[in-house]
């Protein structure tokens, strides 16, 4: 197979230093450096091991990994980040490790204060201080437990600035300020009784609300699990699988190297919690090859960036909402996972049918055949790389926690990855995995694996050890678990500091008073404009049907607004903080609505101007970085449109029985399809002949008829969009032999 790979792996890593902050930090000298590295490492062994056997009280678990949290981000990351500031400049007193005294002063304090809870929950007398157990102090903090929370608030809002920025910081300012002046508040809908610092303090940091409250611990429990194996699986050889399969799939079809970025990244979607991650794997070979075949740089860069932020909505993992959406509507995690497939393959669909006409367009045509692989050779080389995948998907869809799952996944990807015959002394580990399989059949693990489920993960473990490919050497491991460990920071910085959010709209019941004023807002301009359409007679121009789509409207611009620049963890408890209680009004189902948030949040990874992952993309494709986000917006349409789908027919995600039948879902789904389908003609300017002028305004149109879920609708996009299909019917006779093929 002949690739242009265009880029080396150290400039990918220099690429990918650039777009995503997580990755750019401090050089710490040769000292500290290991220090952090090893500390980097245990960390990670930490939570796999508390996955396979056990997880610590939630206090403790949370502490523990917040303080991880802490040391790595104020040794790593500076107050103000500059290229200055992250060189090493030699051994400094003032600055041990190139890290300023003053930070070395708030990594032992926040460390202090995210550990102090283990401390003292059953009570502390040291230092002068005696204070009761942790539940007689619950609404009564101790002196110790005021000054240790507002540390820990401050700390955390400002390990949050430096990993991702001052959006979620400030927004998180705006709450407090809200929580403790409640009673000053312009807007009598807003005004509230208020609290104290010291309750404040109180709420956030004591567990069940708050910093330490359910967000942390499904971060902590879960989301690390994965952001951790999707890097280990990635760098053992499975990214390179799925380019390779998608090559297979789609290389051979016109536009081949387009279709290929937009399969591989669904592909790698599916075990990738970071779009900037996919976009650079992935987009170092299609992108170059896009370039070359005949694509203009900034589409090249736009469909790179389009189908990898799908990754934060497909299936199994969804950026590592789909594990935090399971927690908070109570409903098993296959549920989710369920419900997000149809609304995962409409983005695609989009994607990949822009792609198609922007080919035909252009006269681009599929790979040549000399540089396709050959599928016997792909399997060969790469089949072993799918089996910790397997297992952890068998896991999972078995009804096993999450976390056993991911332990079970990346024990694997160090079985199949790193262990061989010829290295002796690496079979200790998977004949650990094997004997924690046999004692997890046992009937003295408790609720353990059955005997069916154990001896397929046992044949897995075997058949991995087995394959004769070259494994990597351990050092790879551990440089997979210490990019693992930075690429969790930024998300367990943001879900900790989004805690306070979730606090806030706990204690002061703002989310509610947020929601009635989004949809009152929404019945006044409905007021407004109903009088206009009143003689339609149409149900749909019904002041009603226009509040709840003005509703819905505002909500979406919200959440696009509010995700700019977050991680997808982060932004989806936030949003569904904020917007559940207005959708809730609006009587959409409590899925549907979490939904509905998660779409619309993770679409601002596409939205000039904060579009991490178009900038990533433009780097590579050397385009114009804000032409690059227009492109990747414009290919991501069916993602801006398909949530309303949903809300307005429950119907598509199939696990709501009081909204299925087999009869709507087909329809709602099919012209749902074509619909997009249109749109992408539309876009593209091309269906059987290039589209101009009022034909191309009438397949828009007709487009979002068919998207509308309604049968009435469905009829009106035929006959709006039958001119068309005559008109460019037409055309293609009049076009040179073989142009339109």
């Amino acid at each position: 197979m002949s690739m242009d790979t265009h880029l080396d792996n150290k400039a990918l890593e220099e690429l990918e230093k650039q777009y995503d902050s997580a990755l750019n930090t401090r050089d710490n000298g040769p000292r500290l450096t290991g220090v952090i590295y090893w500390a980097s490492i245990a960390f990670a062994l930490y939570h796999l091991w508390t996955a396979g056997f056990g997880t610590p009280v939630d206090h403790v678990h949370m502490g523990i990994h917040l303080a991880g949290l802490f040391l790595f981000i104020f040794v790593g990351f500076p107050l103000i980040k500059s290229a200055r500031s992250l060189e090493w400049r030699g051994p400094n007193p003032l600055r041990p490790g190139n890290v300023p005294l003053y930070d070395w002063a708030l990594t032992g304090l926040s460390m202090a204060a995210a550990l102090f809870l283990w401390v003292s929950w059953r009570g502390f007398d040291m230092f002068g201080f005696d204070i009761a157990e942790q539940a007689l102090r619950q609404g009564n903090p101790s002196s110790l437990d005021v000054f240790f929370g507002s540390v820990l608030i401050l700390t955390v809002l400002e390990i949050a600035r430096r990993t991702i920025g001052f959006v979620l910081p400030l927004i998180i300012l705006v709450f407090m300020i809200y929580a403790l002046f409640g009673p000053y508040m312009p807007a009598q809908i807003l005004k509230h009784p208020g609290v104290n610092w010291q309750q404040f303090v109180n709420n956030m940091y004591f567990p069940s609300e708050g910093i330490f409250g359910v967000t942390l611990w499904v971060v902590s429990t879960v989301v690390f699990h994965f952001v951790l194996f999707g890097v280990v699986a990635q760098r053992m050889g499975l990214g390179q699988f799925f380019v390779d399969n998608a090559m297979l799939l789609a290389g051979r079809y016109t536009g081949g190297p387009a279709k290929v970025s937009v399969v591989s990244s669904a592909f790698f979607g599916t075990i990738s919690g970071s779009s900037i991650a996919n976009t650079v794997s992935t987009g170092s070979l299609t992108i170059p090859n896009m370039k070359k075949l005949g694509y203009p740089g900034h589409f090249a860069g736009g469909v790179e960036a389009a189908a990898s932020a799908g990754g934060q909505i497909t299936p199994p993992i969804m950026g590592a909402a789909s594990f935090l959406m399971a927690e908070y509507l109570e409903v098993p995690y296959t549920t989710i996972v369920i419900a997000a497939i149809v609304p995962a393959l409409m983005h695609y669909i989009g994607v990949i049918s822009i792609v198609h006409f922007t080919a035909k367009k252009l006269g681009l045509t599929a790979y040549p055949k000399d540089q396709l692989p050959k599928f016997l050779q792909v399997w060969k080389d790469g089949w072993y790389t799918i089996i910790p995948l397997i297992a952890l998907l068998l896991v999972l869809f078995s009804g096993y926690s999450p976390n056993m799952a991911a332990f079970i996944g990346l024990s694997l990807c160090i079985v199949v990855g790193f262990c061989a015959f010829d290295k002796p002394a690496t079979l200790l580990i998977p004949f650990a995995l094997l004997g924690f399989i046999l004692w997890k059949a046992s009937p003295y693990s408790g609720e353990g694996y059955t005997p069916v489920m154990a001896g397929m993960l046992a044949a897995l473990t075997i058949i991995g050890c087995l394959h004769r490919n070259e494994r990597q050497n351990f050092r790879d491991l551990f440089d997979s678990f210490h990019v693992g460990v930075q690429y969790a920071l930024a998300v367990g910085a943001a879900s900790a500091a989004v805690g306070i959010v979730v606090g806030v709209i706990n204690t002061t019941g703002v989310g509610f008073r947020l929601g009635f004023m989004v949809t009152g807002g929404a019945a006044d301009m409905a007021a407004a404009i109903a009088p206009f359409l009143d003689w339609t007679s149409i149900e749909a121009f019904s002041q009603p049907s226009i509040q709840q789509f003005l509703s819905l409207v505002l909500i979406a611009m919200a959440c696009i607004l509010m995700g700019a620049g977050l991680p997808t963890t982060a932004l989806y408890i936030m949003l569904v903080a904020v917007a559940t209680p207005a959708l809730s009004q609006l009587g959409v189902p409590p899925l549907a609505t979490h939904m509905f948030v998660l779409y619309y949040g993770v679409i601002s990874e596409i939205t000039p101007p904060v579009c991490a992952s178009a900038y990533a993309a433009a780097g590579i494709a050397g385009s114009n970085p804000f032409r690059t986000g227009l492109n990747a917006f414009t290919l991501g349409l069916g993602k801006l449109m398909v949530p309303m789908v949903f809300v307005y027919a429950p119907t598509m995600l199939i696990v709501l029985p009081e909204h299925f039948t087999l009869l709507s879902f087909t329809q709602v789904t099919l012209t749902c399809a074509a619909g997009v389908f249109a749109i992408a003609t539309a876009v593209s300017a091309y269906f059987l002949a290039p589209l101009s002028g009022i034909w191309r305004l009438l397949m828009a149109i007709g487009g979002l008829l068919l998207v509308a879920p309604s049968g009435g609708s469905d009829i009106a996009a035929l006959v709006v969009m039958a001119p068309v299909l005559v008109q460019q019917l037409g055309q293609q006779r009049k076009l040179p032999a073989g142009a339109a093929q």
